[in-house]
Order: C-alpha cells, then structure tokens, then sequence
C-alpha cells in the first residue's frame, strides 16, 4: 500500500530507526540532556545572540585559563568553518572533536547492534 508516495514498509523501518534513538538517548539520559542543553544554547546564540551556556567556573574564579577554556568558541567555529579562529580559540579543539565524534559514532554503532541482538 502507498500513501503519498511512501510505502508502508518504509513507515515501519522510520519507526524503528526513532525507536532506536530514542532508546539510545533515554539509555544515556545525562549526556543527551547536557548535548540538548548545548544545542539550545547554539541556537540561539547564532539566531538572536543570546549567551546561555555556562562560564568556566575555573576562571571565573582563579582568573587563569584552563585547558578547557574556549573549547565552545572554538566548537562554533568548527560549525561555521573558521578553523583559524578554532585554532585562536582553543587548538584542543582538533583533538577533542574528532576523539569525541568517534567516541559517539562507535557507542551508538554498538548499542544498534546489541538492540538487533536483543530483538531477534
């Protein structure tokens, strides 16, 4: 059967593919609630220039930059392709990104495979 130039079995793997996700943020609530809150926080610092995310806490009270410090600048500019201005921010950037992306990519990559497992 189509409906609307979709077949029915597509509307079955799209709601496994959800299910899937959706599983896999609730597995790792804390972290998807922290990747939520940055989302947001990009959002709208790119659309209406609203600062929401959080200062390190080590500066603001030492008054001296952490190895983390400017990592989220240098993250905004990764999205808008300023890898010169990534590097003036923060060069760790180039080292925890990729690291980080892996990291995700392969996590997510395992927990599919166990969910097939599980469901056979």
């Amino acid at each position: 059967m189509e409906v609307l130039g979709i077949m029915k079995e597509d509307h079955s793997k799209i709601n496994r593919i959800f299910l899937i996700i959706f599983n896999y943020i609730r597995k790792h609530f804390l972290l998807s609630a922290i990747a939520f809150y940055y989302l947001i926080g990009f959002a709208l610092f790119y659309l209406a220039k609203i600062d929401i995310l959080i200062p390190c806490i080590y500066y603001s009270i030492f008054n001296i930059r952490c190895p983390g410090c400017g990592l989220t600048r240098a993250f905004m500019d990764l999205l808008q392709l300023n890898f010169a201005e990534a590097w003036q921010h923060n060069p760790l950037i180039f080292i925890v990104f990729p690291g980080l992306s892996y990291y995700v990519i392969k996590d997510f990559v395992g927990f599919v495979k166990e969910h097939k497992e599980n469901n056979k």
